[in-house]
């Protein structure tokens, strides 16, 4: 369980890193937009699956 919870936050951590420096940089509204809605399906799956039995 520790693993996948340390797994999730690597995953986090790392798709942020790639998503928001050109969401920053560009500054448009329709890119922050589908960058948060990824971000918040990336943490609702994170979720499902640390709340599922192995």
């Amino acid at each position: 369980m520790m693993f996948r919870i340390f797994a999730g936050i690597i995953a986090i951590v790392l798709m942020l890193a790639y998503l928001v420096p050109p969401a920053i940089k560009l500054k448009d509204l329709a890119l922050v937009l589908v960058i948060a809605l990824g971000v918040v399906l990336m943490l609702v799956d994170l979720y499902q699956s640390l709340r599922e039995r192995e």
